[in-house]
């Protein structure tokens, strides 16, 4: 990983191994800006003692981190439509925090209905009262954002940047879940011509997704608990009685059905098998897209 170097004036100048900038500060030519990244500052030369070479910062964001990459550009001689040789100076890992922020969001905010209603005179909730102006992120998506962009400037700040660029990439969600789909299918969703609880019936037979118990009360379950950040979409969405509702709490799936005695003996009851049942409902689960989602909001 090189090492960033200032000159004697704070303007960037390209940056040096690592082994001439512990030169460097061994002989007293330079004393240390930053730690992390390792910033160095000239004492004796500025940016019009040398020539400085092109470099490219490029960035690849994601929903849960994001990869820069400062690059040196060498362009080939002989021939200028060729595309310059590119040597990878410094790369970078940004890791972000968008699931904190969300879960210290939906704290405060159950700290704001207890105090409205729980010990204190009742208030009506404002938050429909707040406007948002257009462009506007959940905090959470906004400090993707925020975060890169700060890194960037500090990048920028601390090289000689020629060139930025930026991978923008789209996610079609729906083709993702059906890769088969076209025209007027984008417009009619899983749950047309239904409800969520009639749909929900009508695709697991009318009988509890887990034991297969029939003509009993059913609830709506979620395969994966929102507490281990499961979704509220419809294919995390099941039918299940109310003994089994109660047993899996938040449990996953495969410790339900391999612990689980009181749902053994319903399965036993009802002539089924638990391995053919998980496998059942497992293939009818869909992986979240909240981090194509996320990608697409920020892009």
């Amino acid at each position: 990983m090189a090492v960033f170097v200032l000159g004697k004036n704070k303007q960037p100048l390209m940056p040096c191994s690592e082994k001439r900038a512990r030169l460097l500060l061994e002989r007293g030519r330079a004393v240390v800006v930053h730690l992390t990244p390792f910033v160095i500052r000239l004492r004796d030369r500025c940016l019009s003692d040398g020539t400085l070479q092109p470099t490219l910062l490029a960035a690849d964001p994601g929903s849960k981190e994001t990869g820069l990459a400062l690059m040196r550009l060498e362009e080939s001689e002989g021939n200028e439509n060729a595309q310059a040789t590119r040597h990878v100076l410094c790369l970078f890992q940004l890791v972000h925090r968008g699931f904190q922020i969300r879960q210290a969001l939906e704290q405060r905010a159950g700290f704001r209905r207890r105090r409205r209603s729980k010990n204190l005179r009742y208030r009506q909730p404002r938050f429909d009262n707040r406007t948002r102006k257009k462009g506007w992120l959940p905090p959470s998506l906004q400090h993707r954002v925020d975060t890169t962009m700060a890194w960037v400037d500090k990048l920028c700040r601390w090289a000689p940047v020629t060139h930025l660029s930026m991978e923008l990439v789209r996610f079609d969600l729906q083709k993702m879940e059906n890769p088969e789909i076209s025209g007027i299918e984008y417009q009619q969703g899983t749950l047309l011509g239904y409800e969520v609880r009639e749909y929900l019936l009508e695709k697991w037979g009318r009988e509890c997704a887990y034991c297969g118990t029939g003509d009993t009360p059913l609830e709506i379950e979620h395969v994966v608990a929102k507490s281990r950040n499961g979704s509220s979409r419809v294919a995390n969405l099941t039918i299940a009685c109310h003994d089994c509702n109660q047993a899996k709490d938040n449990q996953w799936l495969v410790d339900f059905f391999a612990a689980d005695k009181g749902l053994k003996k319903r399965l036993k009851a009802n002539g089924l098998s638990a391995d053919v049942r998980l496998e059942r409902v497992q293939r009818q689960l869909k992986l979240p897209l909240r981090d194509a989602a996320a990608v697409n909001a920020t892009r």
